[in-house]
């Protein structure tokens, strides 16, 4: 798996950056965001480093239908795959991605406006 010697996230997977991780397998780890944004917002990240959603190939097709799989258990087994929960990929800076890494956000636990601004 392609490691980033500078990338926040990649740091985080090896064990060198603290976080909170709640679930981690062999292809991704799922951390809570340090700026949550609904009472259920954590980040799905692969363990393999892909910078942007621009820069995924056909190959990475089970990866990133393994990080939606992985959002529907989470919030499911937190009580909201009934109530709502909305799944985000940020790509590139205009739309809000501050680490370049792919990860999905999973945001729940609270009424979500949209256009989600």
């Amino acid at each position: 798996m392609a490691r980033m010697s500078d990338c926040l996230f990649c740091k985080i997977i090896a064990g060198q950056v603290p976080a909170s991780i709640v679930y981690q397998d062999e292809t991704l780890v799922v951390i809570k965001d340090i700026n949550p944004q609904a009472p259920l917002h954590v980040l799905i990240i692969p363990r393999t480093h892909i910078p942007t959603l621009n820069d995924l190939s056909p190959a990475d097709d089970a990866l990133v239908g393994t990080m939606f799989r992985r959002a529907a258990a989470l919030a499911k087994e937190s009580g909201y795959h009934e109530r709502g929960y909305r799944t985000v990929f940020n790509t590139s800076r205009e739309a809000g991605q501050s680490v370049f890494h792919i990860h999905l956000h999973l945001l729940a636990g609270r009424a979500l406006t949209w256009p989600p601004g």
